[in-house]
Order: C-alpha cells, then sequence, then structure tokens
C-alpha cells in the first residue's frame, strides 16, 4: 500500500485575531481589539458637540482676547473698548468653528493629520471672517482692505491651531486618566462577597424552594451579563434601573423581612444614558452599609424625577444605630469618575447624611444623588 501523498504547505497565517473566542467581546479578554477603544476614546475627547466643552473653548479665546487687548490698548477707556469688540468677535467667531467643527466631526475624524489640519485651520479663517463682517458693518472693524483681510484671517487660523492644539492636549491627557477609571471600574463591579452570598442563597433554596432558587440565578445571571458587556458601554436609565431591581430581588431573598424596597419613578426620566452598572454599586452600598448591620432590617427607597430639566435618581437608605462597616469610598468615587467620562459637567453625583429630629425615634436616612442630562 502506498503512502497518502504529502499535504499541501499550510497557507501563511492570517493576521492574528482580536478575539480569543468566537463569543462576543468582553472585558476579560485578553485579546481585546485595543486599537478601537482607544479610537473610541479619542474621538470622545475630541467631541466639540458637548456644551460643556464649547464653553470651555469660549472662555479660553475671550481670556486670551482680554490679554491682547490690554497689552495693546495705551488706556483703560481704549481697553475697554477694544475688550468689548474683540469679545464680541471671540464669541461669534468660536461659536462659528466650533459648529463647523461639530458639523463636520465624523468626516474630519477620518481624514489624515495634514488634511485635517488643513480643514480646520481654513475653518478658523472662514470664522474669524464671518464674525469680522458685523463689526465691519457697524463701522467697529476698521477700513477693508488686502492687510486687514489677511491679518483677520491669520488670527482665525492662530486661534483654530491653538484650540485644536488644546483639544489634542485634552486628548493625550484623558487617555490615561481612562484607564484608570476603567480599571477603577472593574473594580467597582459586582464585588465577590455578593457573589459568594447570591450562590449560596440559591443553594439553600435549591431543594426547599426550587422556583426561588431559579429566581435568584436569572436575577444573578442578568447581572453578570450586564458586567460582561462591552468595555464603556452605555444604557437607558430604565435598563439600569432593571438591573438594580435585579441586584434588590436577591437582596430580598437573602434579608427577608429585613429589607423593605420602595421605588418612586418618574418614567420621563427613563431616556437619560448612564455607564451601565452605574446604579447598582449606590443600592449595593446602601444594603451593605445601612441595611445589614442593623438588626431590624431597614428600607432602601429609590426615586426618580426630572428636575429642571434633568434626571436625577437618590438613593435613600435607613441607618441603624450601630455605624455600618466603613468603607473606602471607592464605589462612589468610581460613579462620579465614569459619570464625567460620559458627561463631563453634564452630570454629578453626591452624597450626604440626614439626621432623624430629635426624640422622634425615626432612623438617620442615608442619600446618594445622581443627576444625569436628559437627551
Amino acid at each position: 500500500m502506498s503512502p497518502p501523498p504529502p499535504s499541501p504547505p499550510a497557507p501563511p497565517s492570517a493576521a492574528p485575531s482580536t478575539r480569543s473566542t468566537g463569543f462576543a467581546q468582553s472585558r476579560f479578554d485578553p485579546l481585546a481589539d485595543e486599537r478601537s477603544r482607544v479610537m473610541a476614546i479619542t474621538a470622545a475627547s475630541f467631541d466639540v458637540c458637548h456644551p460643556a466643552l464649547a464653553l470651555r473653548a469660549v472662555v479660553l479665546v475671550q481670556a486670551v482676547l482680554a490679554v491682547l487687548a490690554l497689552a495693546t490698548a495705551s488706556s483703560a477707556a481704549e481697553w475697554g473698548t477694544r475688550q468689548a469688540v474683540l469679545a464680541f468677535a471671540g464669541v461669534a467667531g468660536s461659536l462659528l468653528w466650533l459648529v463647523g467643527l461639530c458639523a463636520l466631526k465624523r468626516p474630519l475624524m477620518a481624514l489624515p493629520s495634514l488634511p485635517r489640519a488643513v480643514l480646520v485651520l481654513g475653518l478658523g479663517a472662514v470664522a474669524a471672517g464671518l464674525a469680522w463682517w458685523p463689526l465691519l458693518w457697524a463701522g467697529l472693524g476698521g477700513e477693508l482692505h488686502a492687510l486687514r483681510v489677511a491679518a483677520v484671517g491669520l488670527g482665525g487660523v492662530c486661534f483654530a491651531a491653538m484650540l485644536w492644539a488644546w483639544l489634542d492636549l485634552r486628548a493625550r491627557i484623558w487617555h490615561p486618566a481612562d484607564a484608570s477609571a476603567r480599571l477603577a471600574e472593574l473594580q467597582s463591579r459586582i464585588r465577590p462577597h455578593f457573589l459568594f452570598n447570591a450562590l449560596n442563597t440559591a443553594l439553600a433554596l435549591v431543594r426547599v424552594d426550587p422556583a426561588r432558587a431559579e429566581a435568584v440565578l436569572e436575577d444573578l445571571s442578568e447581572l453578570f451579563r450586564a458586567a460582561l458587556a462591552e468595555v464603556g458601554a452605555t444604557v437607558t436609565l430604565e435598563e439600569e434601573m432593571a438591573l438594580a431591581r435585579h441586584y434588590l430581588a436577591i437582596e430580598q431573598v437573602r434579608f427577608g423581612h429585613r429589607l423593605d424596597v420602595q421605588w418612586e419613578v418618574d418614567p420621563r426620566v427613563h431616556a437619560a444614558r448612564v455607564p451601565s452598572l452605574v446604579l447598582q454599586p449606590l443600592v449595593e452600598n446602601a444594603v451593605r452599609h445601612g441595611i445589614e448591620p442593623a438588626a431590624g432590617g431597614g428600607r432602601v427607597t429609590v426615586r426618580a424625577a426630572v428636575q429642571r430639566g434633568q434626571a436625577v435618581v437618590t438613593v435613600i437608605n435607613t441607618l441603624g444605630p450601630e455605624p455600618g462597616m466603613p468603607g473606602h469610598g471607592m464605589a462612589l468615587h468610581n460613579v462620579r469618575e465614569r459619570l464625567r467620562l460620559l458627561h463631563d459637567v453634564g452630570a454629578q453625583c453626591d452624597v450626604w447624611r440626614e439626621p432623624a429630629a430629635a426624640g422622634s425615634g425615626l432612623p438617620d436616612l442615608f442619600h446618594a444623588r445622581i443627576v444625569l442630562p436628559l437627551p
């Protein structure tokens, strides 16, 4: 019997895959695509459509123009006049430039570096010219001649270069900050002690109440599905509150009548965007530091309402007579960092203790509140 023919040489290996399995990419995949994550961070850092970023850019331009007016004026009256004219031109030019960049954001980020820089600087010259035109028409922009037109255009180019350099520096600073925040985010995810407690609860119920054991495992699976979601994923507040309900349902099985949960939710807040699992650490803190140490248990109330055009979510828990286990504030710090990375100054997170009235016999209350912009 003749030996089998030699197998053909193996084709050259393809480029290594960015995923180690056929499953969806997760935060625990060691071969996750780092390049796409960095691009996403950079795009977020250059989000010129963000109102807070636009406000900072306008303030920066106004500060530079105020210094220029002060350096070229010979008297206080002359400085005031020049500052007023330059302030109008600066605000109008900055906003026109930012609106133009916002409209061209996607094609701009897809361009190579040199064409992108040319477009950004050219847009600065055009914005300066459009801002100068009303002043010229009002007789405050000087005479119309080639040298002045060139000076206005050059000024627009210089300010565009300054703002673009500031945006680039901001992106470089934010990259390591984002990496640190994501590491902290992993640490603030569902804690191991909660996993063990939930599994022990399910095991204890398997024989005596299989239906409740199945419900506990289903709630736990929903939480871990969110924990294994794509890095940096955002969800609606409605979805985030559903995850918090799953968590509290598990804890209610553990604590029984000791844990009373109340929900007061205005449906208008459902559309607000939040980082995945940003509410869960707040309700977990409420249970761990308010309910668990109290011999008689307590109450956790989750309120969500619209106030002044913003979504306000407050987690309130009762406090026992004895202080709970001291924490390090890591979860609250991570919540603040993740909200800042998503909404910048448009979101906030604060906590405070509300003492009960003297002689009332009521427990003190602890409040954790997050404020979110509505779309």
